[in-house]
């Protein structure tokens, strides 16, 4: 009879466990109080509504979204976020862009295809 009893016990501290666990991770929305007559949002900052500004004058938008392939540039960019010191693009090709350059353990090369947002093909 006493194993039965503490089995039951323990079965119930373990549910009781189990439930308030799952109440603290369900209580996640915070509880406001307000005292007076009625609540309003608080304003939006200034400037909230304005238009963007237009663009800087000589600044160039290409048509369509921009250019089709990857800027050398880009990919001079992306290499130096990789670590690549001194990196220079070597050659451009239809399909890819080779930037050199050095890193770690000595010269590197990276190469980039030549589509738009210049993903890396290889080290």
């Amino acid at each position: 009879m006493k194993q039965i009893l503490a089995k039951v016990g323990l079965a119930v501290v373990i549910g009781t466990s189990a439930l308030s666990g799952m109440v603290t991770s369900a209580a996640a929305q915070g509880v406001d109080i307000y005292v007076g007559p009625g609540h309003r949002p608080p304003p939006p900052p200034p400037g909230y509504y304005r238009p963007a500004p237009p663009p800087p004058p000589g600044y160039y938008r290409p048509p369509y979204g921009g250019p089709r392939g990857c800027d050398p540039r880009r990919a001079e960019d992306i290499a130096r976020d990789y670590g690549l010191r001194r990196a220079h693009v070597v050659d451009v090709t239809p399909r890819r862009i080779i930037v050199d350059g050095f890193g770690r353990r000595g010269p590197q090369t990276l190469v980039f295809a030549n589509v738009r947002g210049c993903p890396l093909m290889g080290r």
